[in-house]
């Protein structure tokens, strides 16, 4: 097949990339290269079946032909990362509403499958947990920018809901929960990668409140995985799916757990949320997937445990 896959230079997008040129797939990557990297992508630099394009999904022009010349669509393109969406919160959103609209609606006319990349965010801080993809969305007050992203990755997964009502949509829904791995940066308030490159500079792991909120975390092979048996799926089709990991951890054992596996001198170090991130955060304090409707549909499963994700994290940095 020839994929657009927007997003393309990103973490996630990246490996996706290198995953689908391996398997005979031609990819077209889209990405602006406002949080990826061409760097990423220097394993394909010299592939005849890979091109990137530099160019934003806004660009409406751009992105129909870009679908129109393809088989199908793998949209991961946005921006994310609470520091990121606490920063810029209009451009962020717009880039997550818009750019996404775009690549919809370009989808549906084309006749296209599209794969849309959706978020744990979306159920804000329902304390009923494990999550299931019928769980209530209880989300905090609009007066706080920290649920932006949550309201946009809502109003995506509406609209292809819509547009599969009207025109017949081909579409799939992956919500990802702390995707993480090699490439991955801690510049947008990603915490692992963050904790593994102070560990390894042996400066201070810094938790944020008093590290008892806790997450699960899963290899982004193993995520990448769960993208492409979905958007392969004819079963699939209109469905919203978890993609996350197994193993609940507080973030301040986490960060125990990276010195000890790093080997590291570093000590923990506890900061309120108002030093750490602008106005407008709110904290959830557990987030667990149940991924059952996934591994019942595609017989999917995680292949990699926490303590390899931390190393792969660790080589990757080193290197």
């Amino acid at each position: 097949m020839k994929i657009l896959l927007t997003g393309g230079a990103g973490f996630i997008g990246s490996h996706l990339a290198e995953k689908l040129i391996s398997e005979g797939h031609s990819v077209t990557a889209l990405d602006n290269l406002s949080t990826g990297s061409s760097a990423n992508l220097e394993s394909l630099k010299d592939s005849e079946n890979f091109e990137l394009v530099e160019a934003s999904m806004l660009d409406k022009s751009i992105v129909y032909q870009l679908v129109a010349d393809s088989d199908g669509v793998i949209h991961l393109g946005a921006a994310l990362g609470v520091k990121q969406i606490l920063d810029f919160p209009y451009t962020s959103f717009i880039a997550n509403t818009q750019g996404t609209e775009n690549l919809i609606v370009a989808a549906a006319e084309s006749k296209k499958k599209i794969f849309i990349a959706s978020t744990s965010e979306i159920y804000g801080k329902n304390p009923e947990q494990p999550l299931s993809e019928e769980s209530d969305r209880v989300i905090g007050s609009p007066m706080l920018l920290r649920w932006a992203y949550s309201e946009a990755k809502a109003i995506d997964e509406s609209l292809a809901q819509m547009f599969a009502q009207s025109h017949g949509l081909s579409y799939v829904v992956g919500r990802f929960f702390n995707t993480v791995g090699p490439r991955q940066s801690g510049m947008y308030g990603m915490v692992l990668p963050r904790f593994v490159s102070a560990a390894l500079k042996g400066e201070a792991l810094e938790v944020h409140g008093d590290g008892l909120q806790t997450r699960t975390f899963c290899h982004v092979l193993d995520s990448i995985d769960a993208v492409l048996r979905l958007f392969h799926s004819s079963h699939a089709v209109g469905e919203a799916f978890n993609i996350g990991g197994e193993g609940e951890i507080s973030i301040k054992d986490l960060a125990q757990k990276v010195i000890d596996i790093t080997g590291s001198k570093s000590e923990i170090k506890y900061i309120s949320y108002q030093s750490a991130y602008p106005q407008g955060f709110d904290e959830m304090m557990r987030r667990v997937p149940d991924t059952s409707k996934l591994r019942g549909y595609t017989g999917w499963s995680p292949k990699r445990s926490l303590d390899e994700i931390i190393n792969d994290i660790q080589l990757s940095l080193k290197s």
